[in-house]
């Protein structure tokens, strides 16, 4: 029986632990609502973008929409994790 490794966030240190990514992960899901404003969110920023030109666009604006499209498809979002890491989560 093999054994996976995957990491936990604890006190804003990455710790190795015996879980599975799956466990580790599972507390930074995203809940569908917010999955679907960020679809949303990312649809409008990419009309913008197409909008304006994507020659002429600057680079910086392609980020937000990446990210966004990047949480609302796989459910991960790197801002909130970050966001969770520096504030905490209210109890």
């Amino acid at each position: 029986m093999a054994l996976g490794l995957g990491i936990a966030f604890e006190k804003d240190i990455f710790i190795l632990t015996k879980q599975g990514k799956e466990d580790a992960m599972e507390k930074y899901k995203i809940s569908s609502a917010i999955r679907f404003f960020l679809l949303g969110a990312s649809a409008i920023i990419w009309v913008g973008i197409w909008l304006t030109g994507f020659g002429i666009v600057q680079w910086l604006l392609y980020l937000p929409a990446v990210m966004f499209a990047f949480a609302a498809l796989t459910g991960i979002c790197p801002g909130m994790i970050i966001s969770k890491m520096l504030f905490g989560v209210k109890k």
